[in-house]
């Protein structure tokens, strides 16, 4: 059990990259938060994973991850019922549809940044102070292969992934002497309920446009994410902090 002892939030969780990561890391010990702004969703993860761990393994956390207020709350919430944080991920995003720039409105592009990369900055001040006080932890930012090679389309999601690497970078080397790792993972278009906006539609021809570009010649799973965060979370992992790994099948090779 990787993870045995150690508690988490994973953003985002309630479908998607977040729900496999929520759901691994479940599986190797881990006390889970889950959070969405989908109530729906969330509650069924939070369900499935005390069905499968037992009562008590998980809670449900509605919280809009761009609010500083609910994400205050969230943290809070995560203290009460488990009494300590290990782990923070910040997998919750956002995209537009697969347009010209020019196209997507700017209310559009304030909420992308609001919570692809605000929300990371909202969550360091909450769970910072917290792993100050414990002696240390992880925080783990979900990014994009988009942030690393953008292409044409999703230039504002580009962007704020982008960014999402750079403070990733940023915030490891300010942290490292509190004994805190941040990392970043980087997965190529996946099986999620964003991939219709990634590809512009969803297609058998699109689907197959996109696999041509990756070597492995599939798109990613929220298992593959997973994994990539349930190393980066765990004490294997304790001299990496500041890189953005690339779960991509060689996308960006």
């Amino acid at each position: 059990m990787r993870l045995a002892g150690k508690v988490a939030i994973v953003t985002g969780s309630g479908s998607g990259f977040g729900e496999g990561i929520a759901k691994r890391f479940a599986e190797e010990g881990a006390k889970l938060v889950v959070n969405d702004i989908d109530d729906a969703g969330g509650k069924r993860v939070t369900g499935e994973i005390e069905k499968a761990q037992g009562q008590g393994s998980a809670t449900y956390v509605h919280a809009d991850v761009a609010k500083d207020a609910e994400v205050k709350a969230m943290v809070e919430a995560c203290l009460a019922r488990f009494g300590r944080l290990d782990i923070m991920v910040n997998n919750a995003g956002i995209t537009h549809r697969n347009m010209p720039m020019l196209e997507v409105d700017e209310a559009m592009v304030d909420k992308i940044l609001a919570v692809n990369v605000k929300a990371i900055w909202l969550a360091a001040r909450h769970v910072v102070p917290v792993f100050r006080r414990q002696g240390g932890g992880v925080i783990i930012n979900t990014a994009s292969t988009a942030g690393l090679r953008p292409r044409p389309g999703l230039t504002v999601y580009n962007a704020s992934k982008g960014a999402a690497i750079t403070m990733t970078k940023s915030m490891a080397v300010e942290l490292a002497p509190d004994g805190i790792r941040v990392n970043a993972l980087c997965p190529v278009a996946g099986e999620t309920p964003l991939l219709p906006s990634f590809m512009g539609s969803d297609t058998p021809e699109l689907r197959a446009k996109f696999k041509a570009t990756i070597p492995l010649g599939r798109l990613s799973t929220p298992r593959d994410i997973a994994n990539a965060a349930l190393y980066l979370a765990s004490d294997e992992a304790e001299f990496l902090t500041g890189v953005a790994l690339e779960v991509d099948g060689g996308r960006c090779v």
